[in-house]
């Protein structure tokens, strides 16, 4: 198999460097095994562009390979480790400055194969794909009444490509981000080996692949935690005119423990298009929300986003539940809005305001997108920088600009926990409880101690909290503080005519935006990152890079993974091979 992907790919190389007149279906015969090459121009071409349409690779990929099964992809990285060319791994080409590019090699599109895993609903959880995308894990696991706990605004990205970046939304605060709710991993790395990792497992090639920008393997399967599926949502938006008591009610909101709202984002309004656009069409178009309307005389607004999920149980006290919860918020009283929808209408919002956008032809536009993740000490400092300062409300800007907190939530956290006979005996009291207080690497080490069947319901449960924490074993960064934003600038670039809305404007301005934080020493650390050298890698992973490093020598290393990240240059020294299999 080896010899017939070198042979496939030799040809390849031949007929860009001196013309071989060669039909693409005579390669197409050497094949991958389960899976298929493509060396068809619309293929090649769609895998040198992303939805940032920011970025071509220098040269296509020559190959984009179509696999079935995860022992594809390992046969394909087995033979780029031996060959001497780069592989990396596309989902459904949502990055935005190139990063699932591979300039003169394969891309590896995972939407092709794998299909639907295992829905333990019993268990908790479900197995997915690698390619799979979000959307299709969310109909699965609603036929058994479970969903995943932790998502994305979008659904329609892979299993893979958040799990390698962190996956985050307004659930976060409560569940953590989605690496933080995986269970377990299969990890093709850049030596083609196919390993299943977990806590137990491999770990540390579990927490460098979470959050690992593809630097270590490609994810092809992932259990992923479950809860049972709400019913129904209460959405609601309010504003303020406010920022600090804006984020003051945003903080208290995800400080909550027991009744809470179930998902907190929120929004930044610099202009009276902003606030009807795709992201607000929440706002009736029939009856559009101005601005000056509601006393600012122009300035910026912020929006807060909640939501509160319910079923036939609790739907009589639903109304009651929500009172409680914004009786305490500051609100501008006349601000309020309202609606009700199914859950997975809600979860699937943003896909319903892209169909709008493509019938406009608005959606395979430019995103200069940038991410941003704000220490809370400098979310003020942030405000009058950028919201205030560079954005200002003369700008038109065509995109929404989301700001909301997460926690990483390093309290002590007091449990009292039901053990089962013969467990902490010293500890356990007349009643068969045993308390515990301490950190959450404590009660993780408590864990990792109890025999599985020893493990009681509640025992369960605190589990499942432990799930949702940010844990700092992964390869993604934070900011060093324990409650951090996301500013998210998801503008489109539009040629339009309006200079404020260009590219070229857009661009300029996140690197005003950029320089601002340097200037003003604000830590950010970037989402979705995009570096251009290995300082400035080295500067975002900070403590962790040491790590990084050594992680990506062992798992891969020659370099051949997930080159379009621009952290490392490939080390491309063929070896000699074994005979082919």
């Amino acid at each position: 198999m080896v010899a017939r992907l070198l042979l496939t790919f030799a040809i390849c190389r031949l007929i860009v460097t001196v013309g071989l007149n060669v039909e693409p279906a005579e390669l197409l015969r050497l094949g991958f095994g389960g899976g298929h090459v493509s060396t068809e121009r619309h293929d090649l071409e769609a895998a040198s562009l992303d939805f940032g349409l920011m970025a071509r690779a220098e040269a296509s990929p020559l190959v984009v390979f179509h696999p079935s099964l995860a022992e594809d992809v390992a046969r394909a990285v087995r033979a780029a480790y031996s060959g001497g060319f780069v592989v990396s791994a596309r989902g459904h080409g949502h990055s935005i400055n190139g990063q699932a590019r591979a300039a003169g090699g394969v891309v590896v599109k995972m939407t092709s194969g794998g299909g639907g895993g295992r829905v333990a609903a019993e268990e908790g959880y479900v197995d997915a794909w690698g390619g799979e995308l979000w959307i299709d894990v969310l109909r699965r696991t609603l036929e058994y009444g479970m969903a995943p706990r932790s998502w994305t605004d979008y659904l329609y990205l892979t299993v893979g490509g958040t799990l390698s970046n962190a996956g985050i939304s307004g659930q976060a605060f409560h569940h953590g981000p989605q690496i933080s709710n995986v269970h377990e991993l299969d990890v093709v790395t850049g030596k083609g080996e196919i390993l299943t990792c977990s806590e137990g497992q491999n770990p540390e090639l579990f927490h460098a692949a979470l959050g690992g920008l593809g630097q270590f393997g490609i994810i092809t399967r992932a259990r992923i935690a479950l809860e049972p599926a709400p019913q129904r949502v209460r959405w609601i938006r309010v504003l303020y005119s406010d920022f600090s008591t804006f984020t003051a009610d945003q903080e208290y909101l995800i400080s909550l423990h027991d009744r809470k709202f179930d998902y907190v984002e929120g929004f930044v309004i610099v202009d009276e298009g902003l606030i009807n656009n795709w992201r607000s069409s929440f706002f009736s178009p029939r009856n559009p929300v101005k601005i000056s309307s509601l006393g600012t005389n122009g300035g910026v607004l912020y929006c807060l986003e909640v939501t509160k999920n319910y079923g036939e149980s609790n739907a009589d006290s639903i109304d009651e539940e929500v009172e409680a919860l914004m009786k305490n918020l500051n609100f501008i009283p006349s601000s309020v809005f309202s609606t009700d929808l199914l859950y997975v209408d809600f979860l699937d919002r943003v896909h319903k305001a892209e169909l709008k956008l493509r019938s406009k032809n608005l959606w395979e536009v430019p995103h200069p997108w940038l991410n941003l993740f704000v220490p809370k000490s400098r979310i003020a400092d942030f405000d009058r920088g950028v919201f205030k300062g560079i954005l200002g409300n003369k700008n038109k800007t065509s995109g929404p600009i989301l700001i909301y907190p997460m926690n990483k939530d390093k309290a002590l956290l007091p449990w009292r926990l039901v053990m089962t006979d013969n467990v902490y005996n010293d500890r356990v009291t007349a009643d068969g409880e045993v308390c515990v207080c301490g950190t959450l690497d404590m009660i993780r080490t408590i864990k990792s101690q109890l025999p599985p069947d020893s493990i009681s319901h509640i025992m369960k449960e605190i589990i499942a909290l432990l799930l949702g924490q940010w844990d700092e074993r992964t390869s993604v960064v934070t900011p060093d503080e324990d409650i951090f934003y996301l500013v998210a600038l998801l503008r489109s670039a539009l040629d339009n005519g309006e200079e404020t809305q260009s590219l070229e404007y857009l661009t300029d301005q996140n690197h005003r935006i950029l320089e601002f934080c340097v200037q003003e020493g604000i830590d950010i650390k970037q989402y979705l990152p995009h570096y251009t050298s290995e300082a400035e890698w080295a500067g975002h992973f900070g403590a962790k890079w040491d790590k990084f490093r050594r992680n990506k020598m062992q798992f891969d290393p020659k370099h051949i993974l997930a080159t379009g990240q621009g952290i490392f240059k490939p080390g491309l020294i063929p070896q000699p091979r074994a005979a082919a299999w």
